[in-house]
């Protein structure tokens, strides 16, 4: 079972590194000042991303957890 955790722990760290671009997309809308309708916009894409993310960082969470019960 130890490839379940070697997977796991490569999805989370997919999952942390898409948490780190989204942070950087945050912040490259705030440095641009957009308008407040513009900026809503552009940081409702960055949410579906955001949770996009959680949910792989998790799923590989999920599978370390379970790789190492079984091992």
């Amino acid at each position: 079972m130890h490839f379940v955790i070697w997977i796991g722990a490569a999805l989370t760290a997919v999952g942390i590194l898409g948490l780190l671009w989204c942070i950087k997309l945050v912040l490259d809308i705030k440095r641009q000042k957009l308008p407040d309708a513009e900026a809503r916009l552009a940081m409702q894409r960055v949410v579906v991303w955001n949770m996009g993310a959680l949910a792989v960082s998790f799923l590989g969470l999920i599978m370390v957890v379970v790789g190492v019960i079984l091992a």
